[in-house]
């Protein structure tokens, strides 16, 4: 066994966080373990020091090992709590999301601990939602917003690298279940996180993100699920959308593409609509949506379309040709695991910071999937030698 190094408050809240996140009461694991449960509170508040005959069974019922519990660098965050606990966000399909991005949080913040790098943060100041109209406030947050990233008016070509770049967030893009559009999170610990569908065309993923930024600004300290075909229920969510909305495609820059592009014409053509789209980098509803929004079209104007043939892809691509380009997000989501994690994990696995066992544990891999990783590590390696070096 690992010499502990975690002290035992902090073990008592890895256990704690590790029983919540497998969704089992305390009085359930007591009895697992045949002890009492003001055995485990104890425990679990650091009031009392676990003894290494519990913690096996323990880091068995909550399917995590010994040296994860007890190791320095290991990282427990109550990602997964914290969603059980959101109103409508307990079926199967979700409680996965919120499995999977917990996973990759924890993965890569420890590899980060070991290899002692940090994730650096620039994120936008919180701003509280007034009394008013949200709509209102979130289009001037995202002008803001867009004015402290120097994007003025313009739109935004790549809104993954701002937002992993620029804001710091750690942004995963992964196949989900079709009905989840994506995850937001924010801990202190690990920092904002997000979790978006690859299995989502990529302009729906733009307002997904752009969604969950707005709630970056918002409510940050409150978790969100953000389903395909999700209602705007609360304050919050309307904030969010129209932040969205705001940041994606601001009202001054779509009122003058509009003018450019139907310049001479009496009707809005799928043409019109395809191209603009294309422009903001949205879907096409969304875009529809918001020329109705700001009268540049009749309400229902959308709604005409779907009931008239709709705007197809295969119109789309006729009309685009080889400008929409390559959907490089989705094709990293069909990597056994993200990029960067892969990165990270072949330097921690070079520096003998970690075995490939406790690598394939720690990204819930097969030995397979991972000799993949390293074996492109180590010719990197031979190609390498005598390559310079790069400054400490």
């Amino acid at each position: 066994m690992s010499r502990p190094e975690v002290n035992v408050v902090d073990v008592g809240r890895r256990l704690r966080i590790a029983r919540e996140a497998a969704g089992m009461t305390q009085a359930q694991v007591a009895a697992n373990i045949n002890a009492a449960r003001t055995t485990l509170v104890a425990i679990e508040k650091g009031q009392r020091t676990v003894r290494f005959a519990e913690l096996r069974p323990l880091a068995r019922l909550y399917g995590t090992s010994v040296n994860a519990l007890l190791r320095r660098e290991s990282v427990y965050t109550d990602l997964v709590p914290r969603f059980r606990k959101l109103p409508g966000s307990d079926d199967e399909a979700s409680a996965e999301a919120c499995r999977l991005l917990a996973d990759l949080v924890r993965a890569e913040v420890e590899l980060e601990n070991l290899l002692g790098t940090t994730h650096p943060r620039n994120y936008p100041p919180e701003r509280v939602l007034l009394p008013g109209d949200v709509r209102t406030q979130a289009e001037n947050d995202a002008t803001e917003l867009r004015q402290k990233l120097g994007l003025g008016l313009a739109p935004v070509r790549d809104l993954m690298s701002l937002l992993e770049l620029d804001l710091g967030i750690r942004l995963y893009v992964r196949r989900l279940a079709p009905q989840v559009s994506g995850l937001f999170a924010f801990d202190e610990q690990v920092g904002a996180c997000m979790l978006l569908n690859s299995s989502h065309p990529r302009g729906r993923r733009m307002q997904t993100a752009a969604h969950e930024l707005g709630h970056l600004v918002s409510n940050r300290r409150f978790p969100d699920v953000q389903y395909r075909d999700g209602g705007e229920c609360s304050r919050e969510e309307r904030y969010a959308d129209a932040f969205g909305r705001a940041f994606l495609t601001p009202a001054r820059t779509v009122m003058q593409r509009f003018r450019e592009v139907t310049q001479g014409a009496s009707q809005l053509t799928r043409r019109h609509v395809i191209v603009l789209a294309y422009t903001f980098g949205v879907s096409r509803e969304a875009l529809v949506r918001r020329l109705e929004e700001l009268n540049l079209t009749k309400q229902g104007t959308w709604d005409w379309f779907q009931a008239n043939g709709s705007i197809t892809d295969e119109q789309a691509r006729q009309v685009l040709g080889d400008l929409e380009g390559t959907d490089r997000d989705a094709i990293d989501a069909t990597r056994p695991t993200t990029l960067r994690l892969s990165l990270l994990a072949a330097e921690a696995w070079r520096q003998e910071l970690l075995s490939e066992g406790q690598l394939a544990r720690l990204l819930h891999l097969d030995r397979v999937q991972l000799r993949e990783i390293l074996d492109g590590v180590e010719t990197e390696g031979v190609e390498a030698d005598g390559a310079p070096k790069l400054p400490a």
